[in-house]
């Protein structure tokens, strides 16, 4: 099968699943519907065109700087009347970036790879005011989706990366394959209608697989090296003798 990836990265990042009324929580990864979403905008769709020949296609995102989670508190003013609308608290990610893969047959990712690296509307991290801080468009390997989320370059900034140790686990979240027997989670984001009369999202299985190592030589020191003196334990032993 054909992979596309992509980098979701910007400033701020919302991908909500179960947000009601005054309060708008978000994912700390992002939602199968939000990324088909930024694809149905680069494609030119409009929200009430169908959406079944993206919905089939295989998902998963690998959290690469995991990010921040902020919160905010909005009031508004309907203009047009002058009423004071309700209160609302909206939750983001901050400073996070992902690669998220889709997995299809080739011709249609080759599609949707053309039309995301010349969109026919604006690109948007789970909402309109999450607009992407760079071209999405990474790369189209011939590898299955967790192959190719596993093979690909860490995406981490280089102040993220100074931060980090010298070894650095990535979460990994696929959609499940039916005999697939890790961990799983049940989630409702498969969007079966964007259209704002009656928006409408289906269930998926999202399994939890094994993290993906990866060396990071920019990451902080260890407090010792090995083969050297630990100066910390030497200062630790009177302490432990004396209790």
């Amino acid at each position: 099968m054909t992979t596309l990836l992509l980098l979701l990265a910007g400033p701020l990042q919302a991908w909500g699943d179960s947000s009601r009324f005054s309060r708008r929580d978000t994912r700390m990864v992002p939602t199968k519907s939000g990324v088909l979403g930024l694809l149905a905008a680069a494609e030119g769709r409009r929200r009430t065109d169908a959406l079944e020949d993206l919905t089939h296609l295989r998902f998963g995102v690998r959290s690469d700087q995991p990010g921040s989670l902020q919160r905010d508190f909005q009031t508004a003013i309907d203009w047009r009347s002058g009423k004071s609308m309700p209160l609302s608290y909206r939750y983001y990610i901050a400073d996070a970036r992902f690669v998220a893969g889709v997995e299809g047959p080739e011709p249609v990712i080759a599609g949707l790879a053309a039309v995301v690296q010349r969109p026919a509307f604006p690109l948007y991290l789970g909402r309109r005011s999450c607009p992407v801080g760079r071209a999405p468009f990474l790369r189209v390997v011939e590898e299955p989706l967790e192959t190719a989320l596993r093979q690909a370059p860490w995406e981490a900034a280089a102040w993220c990366r100074a931060k980090q140790p010298n070894d650095v686990e990535l979460a990994l979240h696929l959609d499940a394959d039916p005999g697939d027997t890790r961990p799983r989670e049940t989630r409702r984001d498969v969007p079966v209608s964007f259209d704002p009369r009656r928006r409408e999202y289906g269930w998926r299985e999202v399994v939890t697989a094994d993290p993906v190592h990866v060396l990071n030589p920019e990451g902080r020191r260890p407090l010792s090296v090995p083969g050297q003196p630990d100066w910390f334990a030497a200062a630790e032993q009177p302490v432990q003798e004396s209790i």
